[in-house]
């Protein structure tokens, strides 16, 4: 063998072990990474291959699936009441992927979580049947919130204090599903993406705004845990109006004759006083007010219903004025219903918060467990004692002060609202909220819920947490009851 042949030779060996080692590190390491990558068609195909598990509210699936008219995707997405438990399901699309509970349980809902497949499927490759995802949702809560929203642009939350199960969650304005779940369905999903109010939006968990002065029940809890007053009923150290630190500008409420002026706590709650809660923010100092807000939940960025909610704010190096606008839910503070629910929530329940959670349990085919959620994941946010003085007040406020339209017929109900200022110098209409609890002393059934009305077509002077807000409340604590 001459040299010419031996270099061509030893040439060719290394262009084969070459494709040898490529085709070899394609099969071993990016094989996983090319099977999960989003352009591969194969995937889609899979997911639409069988018809999908199901999301079921109270033993009844709330989702479907129907078999498409040609085309490689054998199967697409239904809904039952879409615009209804929009804000629970989300959606699946053939074209623009999936989001909240049909997210984060695709590979069950589409059969290809390895939990589901028996030995003999794991070794013949066969897809498996697939499972479905059980909620807390008590569909009686969840349709009082959706029509006592009706067309504003709002949402609301209602929790169960002892187990955290959500009972309801609501967005509005909302969307259906279905009409997005195919592959030709552009227009739809050009509407929906561009429309002003943004219905893809969860208000409920993924907006937070201001959330006004249901965080003064917030601001009292951090006052009597720290001392800085005995009970709700002793009388605070509040001038009217209150002229914040470093300014020339006077912190005053929205009754000028309401009996705020050295106010106690319950007083201060049932008119609503700015004055005693912006100066009590600042006798206390923001570390404190913040503090209490994150035992309650507030800048927790892993707060996951499963979904992951977007973190409610209590701001940090704040000077003394802009810690007294904290004090009454302004300045840069921002909540979520489920946030302000989880408050309500923690002060019901004796002052113990339940790990809120809408996802009751995720099963196979055959009905077992893979997943189950809820039941003993507490943690104490205040004292009893601090609790059940807050309780007091909250119904002062209902029965008393500016929460009048929470009232349900036999049941103890406590509340707070809250009107906060929105956009440059207050120039957009004001938010409206409210946030309650309510208990039957004879089925010991409890409920905490929180309404946020972002807008509505009330006159701006019209606005308020009792007038826009208490009422939805209501009628989701009355069907919580029931």
């Amino acid at each position: 063998m001459n040299k010419t042949i031996r270099r061509a030779a030893a040439f060719s060996l290394l262009l084969v072990l070459a494709l040898l080692l490529r085709a070899t590190w394609v099969q071993a390491y990016e094989a996983k990474a090319l099977a999960d990558d989003k352009h591969n068609r194969r995937n889609i195909m899979e997911q639409y291959a069988q018809p999908l598990g199901d999301i079921v509210v109270a033993g009844s699936p709330v989702t479907g699936s129907k078999e498409t008219k040609g085309g490689d995707l054998r199967h697409k997405r239904t809904y039952k009441n879409g615009e209804l438990y929009a804000a629970v399901t989300g959606y699946s699309s053939q074209a623009y992927g999936s989001n909240q509970l049909e997210g984060i349980y695709a590979d069950v809902l589409d059969g290809t979580d390895s939990r589901l497949k028996n030995p003999f499927d794991a070794l013949t490759g066969k897809q498996t049947e697939p499972g479905d995802v059980l909620t807390t949702i008590d569909p009686a809560v969840q349709k009082a919130g959706f029509e006592a929203l009706g067309d504003v642009k709002g949402a609301a939350v209602a929790l169960d204090p002892k187990t955290g199960r959500v009972l309801g969650m609501v967005s509005t304005p909302s969307y259906d599903p279905s009409a997005i779940a195919g592959m030709t369905d552009g227009d739809a999903w050009r509407k929906l993406t561009e429309d002003e109010d943004k219905p893809l939006v969860n208000r409920a968990i993924r907006q937070p705004v201001a959330p006004g002065s249901t965080f003064k029940l917030v601001v009292a809890a951090a006052a009597l845990e720290d001392g800085l007053y005995g009970s709700v009923d002793e009388r605070t150290k509040s001038p009217n109006p209150y002229r914040m630190k470093g300014t020339v500008t006077d912190l005053v409420n929205e009754n000028p004759s309401a009996p705020c002026e050295n106010a106690s706590i319950r007083v201060a709650l049932q008119y609503s006083c700015n004055n005693v809660f912006g100066k009590m923010a600042v006798d206390l100092g923001q570390e404190k007010v913040r503090a209490m807000a994150e035992k309650f939940g507030f800048n927790d960025e892993e707060q996951d219903v499963p979904v992951r909610a977007y973190p409610s704010v209590y701001p940090s190096g704040m000077d003394d004025a802009q810690t007294a606008l904290s004090g009454i839910g302004q300045f840069d503070v921002t909540a979520t219903p489920l946030q302000m629910a989880m408050v309500s929530s923690a002060i019901a329940n004796d002052g113990m918060l339940a790990a809120p959670h809408m996802v009751s349990k995720v099963v196979d085919a055959d009905g077992d467990t893979l997943n189950a959620y809820g039941g003993g994941e507490s943690r104490r946010i205040v004292s009893s004692s601090t609790a059940e003085q807050l309780r007091s007040a909250m119904v002062t406020v209902v029965e008393d002060g500016t929460g009048s339209h929470a009232k349900v017929e036999g049941a103890e109900v406590g509340g707070k609202t809250g009107t906060a200022q929105r956009g440059v110098e207050n120039s957009e209409k004001p938010y409206a909220w409210f946030t309650s609890y309510a208990k039957d002393a004879e089925t010991g059934e409890e409920v905490a819920v929180a309404v946020l009305i972002e807008d509505s077509d009330a006159q701006r002077a019209e606005v308020s947490g009792n007038g826009l807000a208490a009422p939805v409340a209501q009628k989701m604590m009355a069907a919580a009851l029931k």
